[in-house]
């Protein structure tokens, strides 16, 4: 939707950017909301409302100005917050025998959707169907939490576990290595993922033509990636896999700024959203693995990071390429975040 609400409401990329900035604060909000509705009164209550607030945010976003759109992307920023955080804990929590494998079904299917989603968005822009077809997902939405209302949900567990020692915690330096990833990782995905189709965009007339595509592009060559996760990880170790990955994705983004023709921004696209498929799964296993039961706690810290990385990293794209007039310039924010992931993971930790 970026590059249609850019020319809906005549936004220059600082205001593009802020649009990132506010979904994920907003995001990040429910993120700490969800997390004490799941302590006191179970994943229900969050589910749906989250499902609930999505479906306002997108019914209004195409109504109004820039100012009533900010609102509606807080709104569904906020829905999602709620949503993220629950499926993923719930569906480890009823799937025992098999969580990491349920969890990487779950996030395929994200990708999925997000590759469908970037393709409906393009078929009704060239459409003039739009409104239609957000008034479209937001009535799935309300009708998706009207028919999950009264599926069994697991019900509040109050923690018997004792006290965790932060102080000690915090002395590890693994723990500040972990909060880095999480941190970069996912605004890195983000920033590409959401301003390939403007950049895409400004390459002459075909740019035109495919930048409303190029983020299904992306999600498709992730979406793969993430199919083949197990397959991979049979064959490499998680640590090489994940030196392979942010090697490959630091040269996938290099040559997206550098090449100058379509064929070549597309290929470098692909190979950026292949080289991202594992790298947050893998991460939050091994964060599972190093921390053990105090995962569970440290966990919030690292999953609000994940909401603050892909809120700054698209909005600082957006602030450098309206200070310099060149979206490259921007785009060498996930680049740099690529260049440090792949530092930090030379040694083994």
């Amino acid at each position: 939707m970026l590059l249609i609400l850019i020319a809906r409401w005549a936004l220059n990329d600082t205001q593009a950017g802020s649009l990132f900035l506010v979904q994920f604060l907003a995001s990040l909000t429910g993120v700490q909301v969800s997390g004490i509705l799941l302590a006191r009164v179970g994943f229900r209550p969050a589910f749906l409302s989250g499902l609930l607030l999505m479906a306002g945010g997108v019914a209004t976003l195409y109504l109004g100005s820039s100012g009533l759109g900010m609102v509606s992307v807080a709104v569904y920023g906020l829905g999602l917050g709620f949503i993220i955080p629950t499926c993923n804990l719930m569906i480890a929590e009823i799937t025992p025998g098999s969580r990491a494998a349920a969890v990487s079904l779950l996030n395929l299917y994200w990708g999925a959707g997000a590759v469908l989603c970037s393709l409906l968005v393009a078929w009704a822009q060239r459409h003039q169907l739009i409104p239609v077809f957000l008034g479209a997902v937001s009535v799935f939405l309300v009708l998706l939490a009207a028919s999950a209302r009264k599926l069994p949900f697991p019900q509040a567990i109050k923690s018997t576990d004792s006290p965790m020692a932060w102080r000690k915690i915090c002395k590890d330096p693994t723990l500040w290595l972990f909060a880095a990833v999480f941190f970069l990782y996912p605004g890195a995905e983000t920033a590409v993922g959401g301003w390939i189709g403007s950049y895409v965009a400004r390459m002459g007339a075909r740019g035109a033509a495919m930048g409303p595509m190029m983020p299904a592009f992306f999600w498709s060559a992730l979406m793969l990636g993430r199919a083949s996760a197990g397959l991979i990880l049979k064959h490499l170790p998680e640590r090489r896999v994940l030196q392979v990955g942010f090697a490959t994705a630091t040269a996938g983004i290099g040559l997206m700024l550098w090449s100058s023709t379509l064929p070549g921004v597309t290929a470098a696209t692909l190979i950026t959203g292949l080289s991202f498929a594992t790298l947050y799964p893998i991460t939050v296993a091994r964060f599972s693995h190093r921390f053990g039961v105090a995962a569970r706690s440290i966990g919030s810290v690292m999953f609000t990071l994940a909401s603050l990385g892909p809120a700054v990293l698209p909005w600082m794209v957006g602030v450098i390429s309206k200070a310099t007039g060149n979206l490259r310039s921007g785009l060498a924010v996930p680049l740099a975040a690529a260049v440090i992931l792949l530092l930090l993971h030379i040694q083994d930790w």
